[in-house]
């Protein structure tokens, strides 16, 4: 099997440090099936105010621009973090509803991009095209098939500004298509080195991979198919050319790429999934830590909690599980439980 995924070409982990004791909770990111699967997002850089089309396998797809242009892969990002915020509060049993109260901190942390003030005003403009895009389809959510039209997230506002007039918590209200989706758990996991690829076609083709991948060893998909739901708008040479360049930098998280005869391309998984891992033993400092941090609680029945807890959320890599562990107690001890 093939080495990881080199860090070169990659943006930096801006926030491995915030990270460390995130690991389990409220942070691993999810993305939905639909999305994954066809193409919503416009990968240009610039405002993009085209209408997009799209019919595949009886499905029918048509994107609207509000006047700052589609809703990008990279806006998609909000929309990542508000699906994976309301999966781990499934996973724990807590009530969720299509509107949530975000720190805006947290979500650029999550995303991998910077805090400076300019990455708070791109996030608004990010809002504003998520909510200005209307998309028109028969896809099917959660088991339903209904021909609908809508945004991608009903309504937003700043709930809190800084002194400065920088967001400090905004609300956001999902769309119900999207809301559905995640009540019928159809989302998939991604890599946290998704939120580090800095070309829109890298990410998207990426979710292609881990959507139609899945657990298999390898999976094959024709360059003309392959475009198609990129929803890239380059001809096929230009976007052949682009593969080629992915092939070559190798820096793909969990796939490696290669192209075959026939003008086809091969994806095949870095390492495969095994079922069940276990979480890695804690030390006796996390559990003595633990107990500092909830005088009295049964430190192994957390231990236990904590566990099933990864283990619901789909066994995601731990960095540093004693820091993971004692994080999943802090958050207890906050909310009281």
């Amino acid at each position: 099997m093939s080495n990881p995924a080199p860090a070169e070409g990659l943006l930096p982990d801006r926030h491995q440090a915030d990270f460390f004791v995130c690991d389990i909770f409220d942070a691993i990111p999810k993305d939905d099936l639909a999305t994954m699967e066809h193409p919503i997002f416009s990968l240009s850089t610039k405002p993009d105010r085209r209408i997009l089309n799209y019919t595949h396998n009886g499905t029918d797809i048509t994107v609207v621009p509000s006047m700052r242009g589609l809703a990008t892969i990279h806006d998609k990002d909000i929309l990542i973090f508000c699906i994976s915020q309301l999966m781990a509060a499934l996973n724990a049993g807590r009530a969720v509803g299509r509107t949530l109260t975000l720190r805006a901190y947290d979500m650029l942390v999550a995303t991998n991009r910077e805090t400076s003030g300019d990455a708070y005003r791109r996030l608004r403009e990010a809002f504003e095209r998520l909510a200005g895009t209307r998309i028109t389809t028969n896809l099917e959510t959660g088991g339903m098939e209904v021909t609908s039209g809508f945004g991608l997230i009903e309504n937003w506002e700043i709930v809190r500004r800084a002194r400065g007039g920088r967001m400090v918590s905004v609300k956001v209200t999902l769309s119900e298509w999207l809301y559905r989706a995640v009540l019928s758990k159809s989302v998939l996991t991604l890599s946290r080195d998704y939120f580090r690829l800095r070309k829109p076609l890298e990410r998207r083709v990426y979710e292609i991979a881990r959507k139609h991948c899945g657990r298999q060893p390898a999976w094959r998909i024709s360059v003309e198919l392959l475009l198609k739901k990129s929803g890239s708008a380059s001809p096929r040479r230009v976007f052949r050319k682009m593969l080629r360049d992915m092939i070559e930098a190798n820096h793909l998280p969990d796939y490696e790429m290669e192209e075959e005869a026939g003008d086809m391309i091969r994806f095949t998984r870095r390492t495969l999934i095994e079922d069940g891992p276990e979480a890695p033993p804690l030390s006796e400092q996390a559990i003595e830590a633990a107990r500092e941090i909830l005088p009295g609680a049964d430190v192994y029945a957390l231990e236990a909690n904590w566990r099933a807890f990864w283990a619901a959320s789909g066994r995601p890599k731990l960095r540093a599980a004693d820091a993971a562990f004692v994080g999943f107690v802090k958050m207890r001890a906050e909310k009281g439980d």
